[in-house]
């Protein structure tokens, strides 16, 4: 069976699609040409109702297994495949199945500052204009309500970002000798030297790579009358998508998308009122983290600290 000898994690919104690109291009290692297959996710058929563009998006899981082996039929003899699923170290169940099928399988996942991550996460659907909550901290209070409604993991911006419950879960169905933890900031600011390290792990040649690509960074969507307007059509548009082609949802949808971000704007920084409104959701998670791993996380507790892109930012005054 072509099943996978590595999977890479986690988690959403902190660099698994530049990972993936990096990764591919070691002569040593093949990866799914379909980065996020989510095949591990589910037992069956996905869902087909949810938060809005859910519909869409679970028509793009690769649930059936002939075609999950088939992504990795291509890996030339020799090679250790491996696939991308930033939501599978969030899951028990898919870990659980992971397990029962390929116990040997060493995981990657990538940590980002669960507040810096939950607020990425968000800009990402706003900007896509699915989310319809413009405000983060009320949009982060929301998610209780949102998963009673059955709505996507994606749109968990808290839950996705308590990793110590999740790391801790992971350690009781894998040895930790087939995980490896890295922080988001260590392939921002040190891509070589993590990529070796995930080399080193994976038991391939270090020194081969050593760049990661440039990600995608999402246009800033303002909260002005106009993009509300065309979000308000684009979030139809999503109700009733799924019954319609791919090339016919690309028809409909990419000039309201072009318009939207005709105007390239940065994401806007967190203010330090927002990180302190919703680092609270983490506080105890964070302590969790760092007992789990036996490294320290609380940096990430700094009420004082904003950052945008992964980095820093200092406050004047």
């Amino acid at each position: 069976m072509a099943l996978p000898d590595f999977l890479v994690i986690g988690v959403p919104k902190a660099g698994s699609t530049a990972l993936h690109a990096a990764l591919a291009q070691h002569p040593q290692l093949y990866l799914s040409k379909v980065k996020e297959p989510k095949y591990w996710l589910t037992e069956g058929p996905p869902p087909k109702r949810g938060g809005p563009g859910d519909a869409q998006t679970y028509q793009e899981y690769v649930w059936r297994r002939a075609d999950y082996e088939r992504l990795f039929e291509g890996a030339p003899e020799g090679t250790l495949s491996g696939e991308s699923t930033p939501f599978y170290l969030w899951s028990t169940d898919a870990q659980r199945r992971i397990q029962a099928e390929i116990p040997d399988v060493k995981m990657i996942a990538m940590l980002r500052d669960p507040v810096e991550r939950a607020h990425s996460n968000w800009t990402h659907l706003w900007s896509a204009g699915l989310e319809p909550e413009s405000d983060f901290v009320k949009a982060c209070a929301l998610e209780p309500q949102r998963i009673r409604d059955a709505w996507a993991p994606f749109w968990r911006y808290i839950e996705l970002g308590r990793y110590g419950e999740q790391v801790s879960r992971l350690y009781e169905t894998f040895p930790r000798d087939q995980v490896l933890l890295l922080r988001y900031r260590e392939l921002k600011e040190e891509p070589a030297a993590t990529l070796d390290r995930i080399c080193d792990f994976l038991g391939v040649k270090s020194g081969v790579i050593s760049t990661v690509p440039a990600e995608n960074v999402t246009t800033h969507v303002p909260h002005s009358l106009g993009p509300r307007l065309v979000q308000t059509v684009l979030r139809a548009g999503a109700g009733v998508g799924h019954l319609f082609p791919e090339s016919a949802r690309k028809i409909a949808r990419g000039p309201l998308l072009t318009w939207l971000h005709a105007t390239p704007r940065s994401r806007v920084p967190l203010t330090p009122e927002q990180r302190s409104e919703v680092i609270r959701y983490f506080v105890d998670d964070i302590v969790k983290l760092s007992e789990v791993t036996r490294e320290d996380y609380t940096d990430w507790v700094d009420p004082g600290r904003t950052t945008t892109g992964g980095y820093r930012v200092e406050q004047a005054g």
